[in-house]
């Protein structure tokens, strides 16, 4: 079997779980499939002769790969979950033979991808492309890297005269709900020199450059009343709620905002006549403007409570992850070994600061420098998910190659 057989092989074997994280659970991992594909996890890697096996409490995977050369410690990240973004659980992929124009995902609910809302789609024209069936996502997000660093294992396995240092993998639950998973990890468990992810979309992106991300938690108490004698008593919570979201200039919204721009994001409530309940992200590159972020909260709190003094009203801001650029510059090795592998593979490397998370950013502000590269996988978090196996092979071929570079020579 070819690699990218393999590849195709093991993706669809591990989307078949069904492993989608659930942000209301406050438990670790946070929905019974995520520990399924642990268990399966754990029994491929013994398959492969690895050594050091173990799934612990919170179904994080532990593995390790003996090497037969001198080099770094070097390790592989993978989150267990697929996003939650109200579609099905459940994914049923296909591959189709893209030969241009629309894509029919589901014949009986008519779901198409169209080239005029992803025009991304005429670069493949000719290829091989797994999507879903339109009523999921693909959940390239991230399994595809779990089936990368599986396969780049198996073919390690399969030729012994591969130089490799040692290298340890780890699977983590719950990235999509703010990188709990990582945050958990026992470091004794993933002793390595440096890692990296694999959690970005096309071909060639190269991500050190994530957000610093923060969430918000707003309850308000409000005067109930009649209305019949309401008047000069009722506070309602929900328009006190309204007042707070007001503060905000709706240009700083992730629906107005791009590239390094950051913003705020009011993302639930839940309210009552008596109670408000506010959920808000707060977003930004920068550190310093980030913490002028989260003053800006606290001082606009304060002026809520001016305007409403009856009502009774708290908050708490937490920090969820950190820009990886915090605590990682592009000339540090595990970076500078990216782009090297991408030059001798013949990638053209698109370097872009993500709007988002990974894996690497908890891991990297806890000491262990965890750039993040390509899965070749468009549109994560849409039904119109894609996986054109060109370029997952590709992503593949970096892998190999970043295990290849970091032996000593």
């Amino acid at each position: 079997m070819n690699n990218k057989d393999e590849l195709l092989r093991r993706f669809l074997r591990y989307v078949a779980v069904t492993s989608q994280s659930n942000a209301s659970v406050e438990a670790v991992p946070s929905t019974k499939g995520q520990t399924e594909l642990a268990n399966l996890l754990a029994k491929d890697l013994e398959e492969l002769g690895l050594t050091d096996i173990s799934v612990d409490e919170h179904s994080i995977v532990y593995g390790t790969l003996e090497g037969n050369t001198e080099g770094p410690v070097v390790g592989f990240v993978s989150h267990l979950d697929t996003v939650d973004v109200s579609l099905n659980p459940d994914i049923h992929p296909q591959v189709i033979h893209y030969e241009g124009g629309d894509v029919l995902l589901n014949k009986e609910r008519e779901i198409y991808i169209r080239v005029s809302e992803h025009p991304e789609l005429q670069n493949y024209v000719g290829q091989d492309i797994v999507f879903s069936d339109g009523t999921s996502v693909l959940g390239a997000d991230n399994k595809s890297a779990m089936a990368n660093i599986m396969t780049a294992l198996t073919v390690l396995h399969n030729d012994k005269t591969i130089k490799h240092p040692t290298l340890k993998v780890a699977f983590v639950p719950d990235e999509e709900i703010g990188l709990k998973g990582s945050k958990l990890m026992d470091l004794n468990k993933f002793k390595v020199d440096y890692a990296y992810t694999i959690d970005s979309c096309s071909l060639g992106e190269v991500v050190y450059e994530t957000f610093n991300a923060g969430s918000v938690l707003i309850k308000i108490k409000g005067v109930s009343a009649h209305p019949m004698s309401s008047k000069g008593v009722l506070v309602n919570p929900l328009l006190v709620a309204h007042d707070f979201i007001a503060m905000f200039d709706r240009h700083q919204t992730p629906e107005w905002t791009a590239d390094k721009e950051g913003y705020w994001w009011f993302t639930g409530i839940q309210a009552d006549p008596l109670y408000c309940t506010l959920k808000m992200n707060i977003r930004d590159h920068d550190k310093a403007r980030y913490e002028w972020r989260k003053e800006e909260v606290a001082a606009n709190i304060e002026k809520l409570k001016k305007l409403h003094p009856k009502a009774e009203i708290s908050y708490k801001i937490s920090d969820t992850y950190e820009n990886i650029a915090n605590n990682v510059t592009k000339e540090d090795k595990p970076v500078a070994l990216i782009y090297k592998a991408f030059d001798e593979l013949g990638i053209k490397a698109k370097t872009y600061a993500m709007r988002g998370g990974t894996d690497g950013s908890a891991l990297s502000v806890r000491g262990v420098v965890t750039p993040n590269y390509f899965t070749g996988a468009h549109n994560f978090h849409s039904y119109a998910e894609f996986l054109p196996l060109n370029a997952f092979e590709k992503s593949l071929n970096v892998t190999l190659k970043l295990i290849e570079l970091s032996c000593n020579k």
